[in-house]
This record gives structure tokens, sequence and C-alpha cells, in this order.
């Protein structure tokens, strides 16, 4: 549960402390006082969005940290577990917000994100708003509030995963299916391009050595007639080639060596510079013996040269990249082969997954079906209780296999009530009033709140458009529920306020430059004056009081 709550340069508010007690907690304050101030603040700090305006002007920050009891809360010593920020038995939340609209947030003293914080904050409070009877009339809010009650989150869950699966293998099939479409249009023409590739099976890297003979085989004449001529004039010329006249140096210097040392080196290297002309003569020869002028292997090579440029320009590509396109085109070809067996794979599965989320869905809308007619009761005593004597409540559920599938089931839901004798249920927004609707709603939060696990519960103005003896019993409702868990409630009724086993009371001050806000805890003679206010206004007389004390000593 909540312990204590400390607010600095929030709104309006300049430094707030408040103590939090278990049972029912009331505020209370005068119109515009800020009452949901410190609802507003806590709500920031589990995690709500900040913002700029939320800081106090011309202050740098605002800062708001709350303390809980959690050492009855598993869940939420799981989750501090699982992040690293467990304590003993107590929680610290603090949020920081810069006047620039930044802010950091913090459990027990290390960093976390706001989403971090607002999944703490599942664990700790549930707060219920004072336009929460404005959603009761939408089917969406309607199956979220069943569902709350009924808590079988196994089957929620179960729903969502076989609706991914569903929703998975659609959104593939459409994908493949909007493929095959354009596909289709090209496989004409994508088949021929193989086929004609295929018939002239270029291989790797055959282009290049194909460009490379072709140059070669029509210059095989021009090269055999150089190299003819270079093996003459570098060796095979009779007593004038270059091979003699060097071993002639060589065998020179040999001689001039012997009579000074210092030209051996160039003896040695003519030596090998004669070696090396023998050897090229070597390598000439070969050449020219392996060098072929056969004109029909000139005429095959120009020919397949010729075709592999043609369909080098018909594709728009260079001929050395023929081969890739080749596989490219191959390889689309196989995929829309593979695409249409996947296509009717997917027919199969989609089939099986729809009936395993028809299943799921079933076995949600059975069990809630057993909490509807559990809370069709307890919703319909509520009502009595809150001065709609013959008030019926009756929740209209409808499973519809045929429905579109989504992650909230195949169920229809409409809730109906009838408020006079005689009366046919009808659809709430059809019958209820503005007051009535108002209490329908309050009586099912007090309901479902009941049930919820969570320590704490805040409601947020959720009697307006309540008054007289309806709003006893609306202060009797949240103080039973105060006896099992923590409820903070912001009212302007004596009533109500009267019901808490604490009482705030919040008023504004200004001094014609600034307005601030404070929170006080009132003790029984405070309580007094205060109840006496909201039963008579500002003119507070010995009637109200004493009136004031009764309803306090009611609960006494």
């Amino acid at each position: 549960m909540l312990i204590s709550l400390e607010i600095e340069n929030f709104a309006i508010v300049d430094k707030l402390n408040a103590e939090w007690g278990p049972g029912m907690t009331t505020i209370t304050g005068e119109t515009g006082a800020g009452k949901s101030i410190a609802i507003d603040a806590l709500s920031l700090c589990l995690g709500e969005r900040s913002e700029a305006s939320v800081v106090r002007p011309s202050c740098e920050r605002a800062q708001v940290s709350a303390q809980f009891d959690i050492h009855n809360l598993p869940e939420a010593k799981k989750f501090l577990e699982d992040n690293d920020l467990i304590s003993d038995t107590e929680c610290l939340i603090r949020r920081v917000v810069n006047k620039n609209g930044r802010s950091k947030g913090y459990i027990n003293g290390i960093a976390v994100t706001a989403s971090q914080l607002k999944t703490m904050g599942q664990y700790l409070i549930s707060i219920h708003g004072q336009h929460a009877h404005q959603l009761l009339t939408k089917s969406e809010h309607q199956l979220h509030l069943l569902d709350e009650y009924a808590g079988h989150l196994d089957l929620q869950h179960n729903v969502n995963i076989s609706y991914g699966v569903y929703s998975k293998l659609k959104k593939e099939f459409k994908q493949l299916s909007d493929q095959h479409a354009q596909q289709q249009a090209q496989l004409q023409l994508l088949e021929y391009q193989v086929q004609e590739l295929d018939e002239f099976s270029l291989q790797e890297g055959e282009f290049e050595q194909i460009e490379t003979e072709h140059k070669k085989l029509s210059h095989s004449q021009t090269l055999i007639s150089a190299c003819q001529q270079q093996l003459l004039q570098l060796y095979e010329q009779d007593g004038a080639n270059a091979f003699t006249f060097v071993q002639q140096s060589a065998n020179q210097f040999s001689e001039l060596a012997s009579i000074d040392k210092a030209l051996s080196p160039i003896s040695e290297l003519l030596i090998e510079a004669s070696i090396q002309i023998e050897e090229a003569a070597t390598e000439i020869r070969h050449y020219q013996d392996n060098t072929d002028c056969d004109p029909s292997r000139f005429i095959e090579v120009e020919e397949r040269m010729s075709q592999a440029l043609n369909l080098a320009r018909k594709h728009h590509t260079k001929p050395e990249n023929l081969y890739q396109l080749h596989q490219d085109l191959v390889a689309k070809l196989n995929n829309i082969s593979s695409n249409n067996a996947r296509i009717e794979e997917l027919e199969d599965l989609i089939s099986d997954a729809l009936a395993d989320y028809q299943l799921q869905t079933k076995l949600l809308s059975d069990s809630r079906s057993v909490a509807a007619q559990t809370l069709n009761k307890l919703i319909s005593s509520s009502m009595h209780q809150l001065s709609m004597e013959h008030g019926c409540f009756k929740i209209d559920l409808h499973y519809q296999s045929d429905l579109t599938p989504n992650k909230f089931g195949s169920d229809s839901i409409e809730f109906l009530v009838s408020t006079n004798p005689g009366q046919p249920l009808q659809a709430l927004a059809k019958v209820a009033s503005g007051g009535e609707l108002s209490r329908i709603s309050l009586a099912i939060q007090v309901i479902i709140a009941g049930k919820v696990t969570t320590p704490t519960l805040i409601f947020d103005e959720v009697d307006v458009g309540i008054s007289g003896p309806t709003a006893a019993s609306v202060g009797e409702l949240l103080r039973q529920l105060g006896k099992s868990t923590q409820v903070i409630c912001v009212t302007h009724l004596p009533q109500v306020a009267s019901s808490g086993h604490q009482q705030f009371f919040v008023s504004k001050q200004t001094d014609g430059q600034q307005t601030s806000t404070q929170m006080l805890a009132l003790d029984k003679s405070g309580r007094t004056d205060e109840i006496a206010r909201l039963l008579g206004g500002n003119n507070i007389s010995k009637a109200t009081l004493t009136n004031a004390r009764e309803l306090l000593n009611a609960h006494n």
C-alpha cells in the first residue's frame, strides 16, 4: 500500500508531504483547489507521460516521490528481483521532470525507464477516473471490465498467442498472393528469357576467355611473323644474332677479368644474359609451335562472341555479366515456383490456426459467460443499494464464430439495464440517465476493484452526479472495500467524505503573484468543520455542524 507521498514544484504545488494509512482515505476541498493534484502527481511518478507544463513556473524541475509497503505483493517483489531493484519490504519510487520536459525515473535509487515505472505501478495502484462512466457504453470497455472481473489472464493470453499466429500467417499469405499476381504477369517472359539463356549456356568467366581467344586468333599471323623475325635476330640468324654477340662479349670480359678481377661481375652478367636469350628463344619456338591459325576455330569463336554480345544488348547488360543475369533469372523463376508451393502450404496452416483460434476464443467465451452470470447478480444487487430499488442488470454476451479474428476474442457484448418495474432490458446508453449511469459505473468499479489484487485503489470523483441517500450508500460501499484494501477517494460529497477512516483537506492560497496548493490531514475537529462546509457551503451553522458530527459518528 501507499505509505507516503512527497511532491515538490509540481503544477501549483510548492511542497507537499502526506502520510497515508490503511482503510479508506477521502480527499476534499473547494472547487478548483486542486483535489486531484496528488493523484496526478502519483500517476506521473508511476510512469505517465511527462510534460514541461507540470513544472511549477520559475522552477528548474518538479519531483514526486512515493513510498510503498510491498511485503504482501509477490508480483511486485518478483519484478524488482528480475530487474535488480529489490529492497526489503518497502519500495521508493521517484520521478524528476526538468523544465524542458525531460524526465528521469528511479526505483529504490536506481535509474529506470518510464516503461519500467508503469509496469511497477500496475502492481501497486489502480486508478478509477471520474469519466469512467462515459466509457461504460462502449463494447470494448465492457469486455475489458468483464475480463477484469473474471481474472482469466491465461485464457486471454492463449487467445492473444493464437491470434498472433493466425495474423502472421494471414499477412504472409497476403504478401505472397500479391507477389504471385505480379509475378504471373512476368512469368511467360521470364520462362522465355531463361530458356534462351539455357540454350546459349554461357559458363562463368567464359566470355572473358572467348574475348581473349578471339583477339589472339584474329592476330595470329601477325604474332607468328613477329615471333619468327625476333627469333632470327635473337638466336637463329647465322653469325649475326644477339646470342652470338653477347656470348662473344662474355668471353672477352672473362679473359680481361684474369687481368683485373673487378671485371668479373660484368663477365658473369653477360654469361647470364646469354643464357636468358637462349631460354627466350626456346619459349618463342614453343609459342610458334602452339599458335593455331585454324580459320574454322576463328569463325566458331567469333560466332559465339557475337551471340554473347547480342544477348547482352537484348538484356541491357554487359556481356561479362550475362552468366550472373542467367543465374538471377533462374532464381526468380524458382522463387515463383516455391511461392506457389508456400501459398498452398499456407492455406492449410491458416485453416489449422483459425481452428485453434476458435477453440481458444470459445474457452474464453465460456469463462466470460460464467463470470457474467455472477456479475449480473452483484451489479443488480449493488444498484438496489444505490437507490435503484427495481434495477436489473444483465450482460448480453454472444459467441460469434464468424466474427473477424481479433486479439479480444469472438464475443459480442452489450450491457443491458432496466431501472423501472415493467421496463424491458435495454442497452445501457438508451435507458440510463447521467446519474444512473454514474451509479452503475461506480457499482461496477467497486465490484471489480474487490476482485483485483492491486493493494491501493484510487477513485477520482467517481461519485459525480450522485447525491442524497445514494451518496451514503456509495460511501458505505467504498468504506467496506477499504476493509480489504487501501482506498483513496477524491470526493465532493459529505456522505462519502465522512465514510473515510481518515481525511485530507486541499486548499489553495495566492499572494497575488503566485498560487500554491496545500493538502493537510484533518483531525476529528477539522473533519467536522470540513463535512459541515460540504453540507452547507461557506456558511457553517450549528445545524450543519451537528449533521456533520452525526455523519462521522455513524461510522464509529
